[in-house]
């Protein structure tokens, strides 16, 4: 249940964009505000004196104790680490919770949650622009974009208002109380283990989002998927399935298909591209119909969604070989669902990959390499495990030092009917400043390929 503020100590724990959003809405409704974070005042900037404008009070550069648990309430920007201040303040009852559970307890509109490893912000975009198209005042955040607290400060906070809100598993692991009216489970695969430590946690986590769902919700999973089902059934929602044979929304014989709002779209007429992109596109539809908006409204935004940008993008065709950028497949089963979109290729996938290891197996995209791939141009701090793990296929295992390189060294591997795909399945930091700068990077040394090199 939400706590009222007015008059109590609210300690906001990172000052991102996440952290200054919760102290705006907890010094709206009354609260007096400190934000707290390891980084020094130099280092935060403009952000500092941000949070100094909205009247919050800083601590910075430490994690005192005492700040902690004499607070009433401790709200944690997402990815916060653990800290054994919080420890102290738990002993001490005082209550922690998520940025965006924070947010949800000022928040009267249609709450649409959607989480998974893999397709979370396509589908998040897909129900904005179909929320969007409906006519109510709708507001799209969370995890993608803006912070959800700032939804508190839109029209679609009113009880006509749909929220459209991405969520982590670093968002939904302390969540109490954030009520869903619509939860959805994409799909659970190795990630961010060396946050949650295992992978069962990790799936716990994601399954956070249906435990405070009531009979009247809904909890959206694949048709078929075993662990998304038993993790809905933690909450008292109505289950719905999508994709597969038995999905409420599915693909029958090329045409998306629901049969209860009658809506039908060839899948031809979808300018995403890949399985995991059809699996997305019911996802979205499913949720759309469940929230309100009409098939026609669905159908439009099914046919005109182009794609979020790195996500497997076509930069350019040279020589015969197309170039791909995927640079948000940042884990194996991202990478894993580029590969299988391109599993109607002519030729072989020649692929860009690398970075920082997240902990998790290899093996789901060994096996996909070695039917469709030709080689693998190896990148960044993985490039060892990589290579260790990827040791006995039948594919070439070349190193690159920069994304130059690598483009180069593939474009070298590759044969006319191929495609380069950045995918890389590890996270950017070692070499970039996120999979944006990535990809970004790679996009501008494909289009400086001279031409007329030529390939086998």
């Amino acid at each position: 249940m939400a706590m009222t503020l007015r008059g109590k100590k609210v300690l906001v724990v990172g000052l991102g964009k996440s952290g200054l959003a919760a102290a705006r809405l907890a010094i709206r409704q009354g609260a007096s505000v400190t934000i707290n974070d390891k980084k020094s005042e130099l280092e935060l900037a403009a952000s500092a004196t941000e949070a100094r404008a909205l009247g919050a009070a800083l601590s910075l550069g430490d994690h005192p104790e005492a700040l902690f648990t004499s607070a009433d309430l401790i709200v944690l920007s997402p990815g916060v680490p653990r800290l054994a201040a919080l420890d102290a303040a738990r002993a001490k009852f005082v209550s922690v919770i998520p940025e965006v559970e924070l947010a949800s307890w000022f928040l009267r509109g249609t709450i649409v949650g959607i989480t998974g490893s893999n397709g979370k912000s396509t589908v998040t975009t897909l129900i904005g622009e179909m929320c969007e198209a409906s006519g109510r005042p709708t507001f799209v955040g969370g995890n993608l974009g803006e912070a959800l607290s700032n939804a508190a400060f839109s029209t679609a906070a009113g009880e006509d208002g749909l929220i459209v809100a991405e969520l982590s598993s670093f968002q939904l692991e302390e969540i109490e109380s954030l009520r869903c009216a619509v939860a959805i489970l994409l799909n659970v695969t190795d990630d961010h283990l060396d946050r949650h430590g295992s992978f069962d946690a990790y799936a716990a986590a994601k399954g956070r989002i249906f435990t405070p769902q009531q009979r009247a919700d809904h909890a959206l999973v694949p048709d078929g998927d075993e662990l998304g089902t038993s993790l809905a059934r933690r909450g008292a929602a109505h289950l719905h399935t999508f994709w597969g044979k038995g999905g409420e929304v599915r693909v029958e014989k090329g045409v998306i298909v629901d049969e209860v709002s009658g809506l039908r779209v060839p899948v031809a007429e979808l300018k995403i591209r890949g399985l995991h992109n059809q699996s997305n596109a019911c996802a979205a539809a499913l949720a759309a119909r469940l929230v309100g908006v009409a098939k026609d409204d669905i159908a439009r935004v099914l046919r005109s969604f182009a794609g979020l940008p790195h996500r497997m993008v076509f930069v350019r065709e040279l020589d015969g070989v197309a170039y791909y950028d995927d640079s948000k497949a940042t884990n194996v089963g991202a990478t894993c669902a580029a590969l299988d979109g391109l599993g109607d290729l002519e030729g072989k996938v020649v692929l860009v990959a690398g970075g920082v290891d997240k902990g998790g197996s290899y093996g789901p995209m060994r096996e996909r390499m070695e039917k469709l791939g030709r080689a693998m141009v190896l990148i960044g701090e993985a490039t060892p495990i990589l290579r260790k793990a990827f040791e006995g296929t039948p594919l070439t295992l070349i190193d690159a030092t920069t994304i130059d390189d690598a483009t180069a060294k593939a474009r070298a591997l590759a044969s006319r009917g191929d495609a380069v795909l950045l995918a890389p399945a590890c996270a950017s930091f070692d070499m970039f400043k996120g999979y944006a700068h990535r990809g970004d990077e790679f996009q501008r040394a494909v289009r400086e390929l001279p031409d007329g090199g030529g390939v086998r």
